[in-house]
């Protein structure tokens, strides 16, 4: 009898598929998966060698033969097959060992996506391995999974800080009322980091060293009591190992234009909303999410140049994808904002 029973489950799986990392949802369980979107690929033979963590530990430190590659390009397809290989692995790593049945899968993707872009994650999603693809806008996941009641008649404006992109929406009844999304998050602010210490210190950094600088010492405006951190790296005249210290306020002004960027979409958006939504707005504040949104201070600057409170939603990183573990458990409440494929 359990049997009959057992042949209509399918499993549900949510991902949240970013340009930095990749989430998988599972409902019931929570966040089982948190992996870099990264896959090594060697040359020669263009064969996918590994994916996600232990890809990433291969970035800048591959012999010339294997190319560690980051299909997602600003919250985008850039690579469709390396996509798909990536996909496949999240999905098959995410399920149980004997799961024998192809799972409903929902993908969150950026709010500015083009429907040709759209269309290509649904296809990667269902050659990847899914029964049914399910593809929700950021903004909205972000929202739902930050605990805004989005189907009400309340004008809500959400900004999603991730990775590749900066997704600014307002939401009411269920849908985006505005939007925009700016290809400036912290890939670019990690960039900045590296061209200023390039430009400053004669000094060559990678990727993860950026990244670290601006989680330690980095900050939106500046501070009276900087902090500081020695950073190595490779002198540009030298060609030798050499180490040197930073402080915050030179990190301000590093990512000062990429910040202006990020504040000029907000208020591009805020321009747009409806006035009846505008005073909503003012009286909730502006929710932000997303890895990014975590810089210091990024929330008082937002603030200081528009002139509307904001504030960090609960686990920021974890929004879009507790948003897709949320709308797959009620798919007919959600159903608005939802584009399928089968």
């Amino acid at each position: 009898m359990m049997f009959v029973h057992m042949r209509f489950f399918s499993p549900k799986l949510g991902i949240d598929l970013g340009t930095a990392n990749t989430l998988v949802f599972l409902p019931g369980k929570g966040i089982v998966l948190n992996e870099p979107s990264v896959v090594a690929i060697s040359e020669q033979d263009n064969k996918i060698l590994a994916v996600g963590l232990e890809a990433r530990d291969m970035i800048g430190k591959t012999p010339e033969s294997i190319v560690a590659y980051r299909p997602m390009r600003d919250g985008v397809i850039a690579d469709y097959r390396v996509t798909e290989a990536m996909l496949s692995y999240f999905i098959n790593k995410a399920l149980p060992k004997f799961n024998l049945f192809r799972p409903d899968v929902l993908v969150s993707v950026p709010a500015g996506i083009t429907s040709t872009e759209r269309r290509a994650v649904i296809e990667a999603t269902i050659k990847a391995g899914a029964k049914n693809a399910y593809v929700v806008k950021e903004p909205i996941l972000a929202a739902i999974g930050a605990g805004i009641p989005i189907n009400d008649a309340q004008g809500r404006m959400i900004v999603d800080i991730g990775g590749g992109t900066t997704d600014v929406a307002v939401i009411s009844l269920g849908g985006i009322v505005a939007s925009t999304s700016v290809k400036v998050a912290g890939d670019r602010i990690d960039n900045a980091i590296i061209d200023y210490i390039k430009k400053t210190f004669n000094l060559a950094i990678g990727e993860k060293t950026a990244e670290k600088i601006k989680v330690k010492i980095g900050s939106a405006v500046l501070l009276d009591d900087e902090l500081k951190m020695e950073i190595k790296g490779r002198d540009f005249l030298t060609g030798l190992p050499r180490s040197t210290e930073i402080k915050t306020n030179e990190i301000v002004k590093a990512i000062s234009r990429e910040l202006r960027d990020i504040i000029k979409a907000i208020k591009d958006v805020l321009q747009e909303t409806p006035p009846e939504l505008s005073s909503d707005i003012i009286d909730c504040g502006i929710t932000m999410t997303g890895g990014t949104s975590q810089l210091r201070n990024l929330t008082e600057l937002v603030f200081r140049r528009t002139g509307v409170k904001a504030h960090l939603a609960k686990d920021p990183l974890y929004c879009v994808a507790k948003g897709t573990g949320i709308t797959l458990n009620h798919l007919d409440v959600y159903k608005k904002s939802i584009i399928s494929k089968r």
